[in-house]
């Protein structure tokens, strides 16, 4: 008979030294009028920010969701809330350099990163390889490990009428 006791994890504690866990995140800000527009670090300049009590990095922060989600340590707001004035327009790269800490202790590292950014503009392709070195610097891996990449809403909904952008990403760590 097999124990049900969450706290346990079906008994598979002993299996903890080839764990492999997966996490999904996803988030998404409304354009901002005076604000710095920031994704993966890097400040894309002549296009209005995003709305935010951080620097508003939804790249960030939706990777963050995901690596947090793949520990089970809950999301960002947890972590940062937009209640605490330590975080108002904190870095997104401190706050994820901060959470790869947390996986860190937890015994884990980063396998790979995997995001999409949603949005009608600004066009990214340029920025995408500083991007990825960004976060990869700040996790500690290569920068073959972090992928991003965009795509556009077809000018359907929110996102497509060119409203605010969204990303979803992906993270695999593993246990050390």
């Amino acid at each position: 008979m097999v124990k049900n006791d969450c706290r346990s994890g079906y008994g598979w504690d002993t299996f903890d030294h080839m764990m492999i866990r997966t996490g999904i995140g996803f988030d998404a800000h409304r354009f901002a009028h005076n604000r710095r527009l920031v994704l993966g670090g890097v400040e894309i300049r002549d296009h209005n920010g995003l709305e935010g009590h951080s620097d508003a990095d939804v790249l960030c922060h939706a990777v963050m969701d995901a690596m947090l989600g793949a520990i089970a340590e809950g999301d960002i707001g947890k972590h940062f809330p937009d209640t605490d004035p330590k975080w108002k327009d904190a870095d997104s790269l401190k706050m994820l350099r901060q959470v790869v800490a947390l996986i860190n202790a937890k015994g884990f590292h980063v396998v790979n990163v995997d995001s999409t950014v949603i949005a009608q503009s600004p066009k990214i392709a340029p920025y995408v390889d500083n991007m990825r070195c960004n976060m990869a610097e700040v996790i500690g891996v290569a920068a073959d490990r972090v992928s991003v990449k965009a795509t556009t809403m077809e000018k359907m909904g929110a996102l497509g009428r060119e409203e605010g952008i969204a990303v979803l990403a992906v993270v695999t760590v593993e246990h050390i």
